[in-house]
């Protein structure tokens, strides 16, 4: 039987990597702003209406409320998306028998850690971004249907807002920029996040699996550690403009970020057998087009 994917948020950075990736799986029909389908995420009747309308046996939801500071003050609305639409997403989805695929965040952690995150350790979100986000993870969780929550970081990539492209657009405008490099973590390209999900979901498809007995919350980041000073370094590489490194309390914002954001895959590769390539790696061939290993091993 062919697949019906609907993909929510196929404007965002990871969304408009997944809906190529998603094609090569089934029919995708798409639920962004512009389309006939629009799913508004802080509606639930919207949200049930296209759902019990479409009838999709794979659920994707690449959209959220992601302005880390803005969220600070628009409280009620990145609850609703983020953390309220997830829990209905999921009921939707277990009315139907589908599997249901969400992303969330890194920020669910305070980042006190020194070693890699696991999905097991202890949450506590220092903001309302975050807050919101684990709000989402315990509503899909609480309906106990068929999920994947992908937690992932640092994600950047050449479509949407990102850090990566800040700084392009930044290096352009001025000679000199100042950088954070007390925050620690793993750049993760959203191409790769979009080609894993399109992996397991390949996987999950066949007989390899019964979806009840693997979901549950996974960790999708690049490997290897940086700050992002560093990070800023590798992109502008061939850049004249001076960076210059200093701490998070230099650079103060409306809502706290982790220090250490670097999660643990080990949970995702013993499942499924992948495995993302360092985020250097990544890094250089998102910029450059370079050959990259496959990202399953």
């Amino acid at each position: 039987m062919q697949n019906k994917i609907l993909l929510i948020g196929a404007n965002g950075q990871v969304a408009w990597e997944l809906l190529p990736c998603l094609q090569t799986l089934g029919d995708v029909v798409v639920a962004s702003r512009n389309s006939t389908n629009y799913i508004d995420l802080a509606k639930a009747d919207s949200i049930r209406a296209i759902i019990r309308k479409l009838q999709p046996n794979i659920i994707v939801n690449a959209a959220a409320y992601t302005a880390v500071d803005q969220a600070e003050q628009e409280t009620e609305l990145a609850a609703a998306i983020n953390g309220t639409a997830p829990g209905i997403l999921a009921e939707e989805a277990k009315r139907i028998q589908a599997l249901l695929i969400h992303y969330s965040t890194d920020y669910v952690f305070n980042g006190n850690n020194t070693t890699a995150y696991t999905e097991t350790d202890p949450v506590d979100p220092l903001g309302v971004y975050g807050t919101t986000k684990l709000a989402g993870e315990q509503a899909i969780q609480a309906v106990a249907g068929k999920y994947l929550i992908f937690r992932t970081a640092w994600v950047y990539g050449l479509h949407g807002k990102n850090f990566l492209l800040t700084m392009q657009r930044l290096a352009k405008q001025r000679d000199e920029l100042k950088i954070v490099a007390d925050q620690i973590g793993a750049p993760t390209w959203s191409r790769l996040i979009a080609e894993a999900t399109a992996q397991v979901i390949a996987q999950i498809k066949s007989p390899l699996y019964e979806i009840e007995t693997i979901s549950g919350i996974y960790n999708l980041t690049c490997g290897g550690t940086t700050n992002w000073y560093e990070f800023a370094k590798a992109i502008l590489a061939s850049s004249n403009t001076n960076l210059l490194p200093i701490n998070t309390a230099d650079y103060p914002t409306p809502a706290k970020r982790p220090a250490y954001s670097v999660l643990s895959n080990q949970k995702l590769i013993n499942t499924f057998g992948i495995q993302l390539p360092d985020w250097n790696q990544s890094l250089s061939v998102c910029l450059n087009g370079e050959i990259l290993n496959d990202s399953k091993e």
